[in-house]
């Protein structure tokens, strides 16, 4: 279970990337923030898998931590979908617009200049449910991890008896 947690995080990673870099969608901050906890999943995964064949008792602790790594990122994503849908404003730099100043000659240059995304612009939503990344991510995570504390539970109690 470990190492399937870590191939959909891999997966999931890798559709972030070939968004970005194959499809030009550039990424805000927060959705550099919601890719961290894949990475951290991908680790976790790994190991759990290396011990999973002597020690049960550390499957389920990796388990749990991936479960609650997955639950982070759905905070996150959480968060990310309600700047987008504009339910509150972004407390982390770099979602923002650029302070532009007064002068109108330098308003230009000040956005060519800046390489940020916004966070409270969808770049992409799918034309079927019209759902942005940040709100299928959402989704996806908060279902991973409630696996992850299913699978948890289930090695645990087998563990015990």
């Amino acid at each position: 279970m470990p190492l399937a947690l870590a191939i959909l995080s891999a997966a999931a990673l890798g559709m972030a990337l070939i968004s970005q870099y194959v499809f030009g969608l550039d990424p805000c901050i927060l959705c550099i923030y919601q890719r961290w906890p894949y990475g951290i999943v991908i680790a976790l995964g790994l190991m759990g898998f290396i011990l999973s064949f002597k020690h049960k008792q550390a499957v389920a602790a990796m388990m749990g931590a991936i479960g609650l790594t997955f639950l982070a990122n759905s905070l996150i994503a959480f968060y990310h979908t309600g700047v987008e849908l504009k339910w509150w404003k972004s407390h982390f730099e770099g979602c923002a617009v650029p302070d532009l100043g007064s002068d109108p000659a330098n308003i230009l240059a000040i956005i060519e200049q800046s390489k940020a995304a916004r966070c409270d612009e969808i770049p992409w939503s799918d034309p079927i449910f019209n759902l942005s990344m940040a709100n299928y991510n959402v989704l996806f995570c908060f279902g991973l991890a409630v696996i992850a504390f299913m699978a948890t539970r289930l090695i645990w109690k087998n563990k015990l008896n």
